[in-house]
């Protein structure tokens, strides 16, 4: 029984899976900047044509090729996650996707002191997305990326595009100033909760620009390091959401964490549980236990989540994860870590399975129940 991912020089698979599945985290790409050009104001497309964009860039080298897979590059030239076509043929009809939730690939702008600039940016990049992909594809469903150095201006994206059916969550990174849970941000966290749109945080742009640096300490040296220490960055933002009491705030207001790991979330929830008994005084507006929120208002990505010893362990450890009720699958796809649906899971007893692959997900993005007339192949 096997715990790793595909290879990612494999060639394409033949489908496999008879039950098509809900994949909450697909990182698609423009060929080139000017790709969104269409939607931006006349002053940013000039600055970009003449200086660059000129935002801060992630410091480290990731792993495969430019961070992706070797063979995620599209025949037609461009970025990995370009090509809706190859797409399509490389990852949502041959695992039989049915839902695919996009994630794109563009941070930069989280990490600029240039407020208004990554507004437009922002909001380019959504027009750009609901044209280019939703419109062209049934099976996926966006995400609202937001300046989120400006409520203000975030909350007025937020209405922008809140009721667009295409649209199912907000987009932030990890990287950020401050942890997420703090005053300053509850005006985005309302129109979340007005529109009914979950709050996702990707990893990314941690150190980056105007944000805070990537650990306690500072600065790792390598990219290994920034990536083993990514739970940490999600440990801050989750203890602020709970004991600044957004939840209370925001009862129907949900959070998804992508992309940092699974298995460190049970020792931190045990660890909350019982600093919370004895120092619950603080934060009286915290009526219960840290892990009841979790279970009732967050929802982690399964990708990359960690190989344990046996299997009994990670059966445990999904146990302690509340993943019944709280994973989402999720491939990373391009990225050369890609979690491929067919391997990145040993064989699921009873239904949970169909909680982790689809029911999860289409609970929290309210999204139909599975049809065999959508989603790829279906035998």
């Amino acid at each position: 029984m096997s715990l790793e991912i595909e290879k990612p020089a494999k060639q394409l698979i033949k489908p496999k899976l008879k039950k098509s599945i809900i994949d909450c985290d697909i990182h698609h790409n423009v060929r080139d900047i000017k790709d969104i050009f269409p939607y931006l104001p006349k002053n940013y497309r000039e600055q970009i044509e003449l200086w660059g964009t000129q935002l801060p860039d992630f410091p480290f080298m990731n792993g495969g090729l430019r961070g992706r897979m070797n063979n995620s590059y599209p025949p037609s030239g461009g970025n990995a996650g370009s090509d809706l076509q190859f797409m399509r043929e490389q990852h949502l009809d041959p695992y039989n996707v049915e839902y695919g939730i996009l994630t794109g690939e563009f941070p930069w702008q989280y990490a600029s002191q240039q407020v208004d600039y990554a507004a437009a940016l922002c909001s380019a990049y959504n027009d750009w997305t609901v044209e280019y992909w939703l419109e062209k594809d049934s099976r996926l469903r966006g995400s609202i990326l937001i300046p989120i150095q400006d409520p203000n201006l975030a909350v007025k994206e937020i209405h922008r595009l809140g009721n667009h059916p295409g649209m199912v969550q907000v987009l932030a990174y990890g990287g950020a100033r401050m942890p997420y849970g703090q005053r300053f941000y509850h005006p985005i966290y309302e129109a979340c909760a007005q529109y009914g749109l979950p709050f996702t945080i990707h990893v990314g742009m941690e150190g980056v620009g105007i944000n805070s640096a990537p650990t306690g300490v500072g600065y790792p040296s390598y990219y290994i390091e920034y990536r083993a220490l990514r739970p940490q960055v999600y440990m801050a933002h989750l203890a602020s959401f709970i004991f600044e009491g957004v939840f209370e705030f925001f009862p129907t207001f949900k959070v998804v964490l992508l992309e940092a790991g699974v298995f460190w979330v049970p020792p931190y929830l045990w660890r909350l549980d019982q600093d919370w008994k004895g120092l619950r005084h603080q934060t009286p507006w915290v009526k219960k236990p840290p892990s009841e929120y979790f279970k009732s208002n967050v929802y982690i990505g399964s990708q990359p989540i960690e190989e344990t010893p046996n299997i009994d362990a990670f059966t445990s450890m999904l146990e302690w994860t509340h993943a019944k009720d709280s994973l989402l699958f999720c491939s990373d796809y391009p990225h050369w870590d890609y979690d491929s649906p067919l391997l990145s899971f040993p064989k699921l007893e009873g239904d949970l399975w169909e909680h982790i692959f689809y029911e999860n997900a289409r609970k929290l993005y309210k999204l139909p129940s599975r049809s065999a007339k959508q989603g790829g192949v279906v035998s």
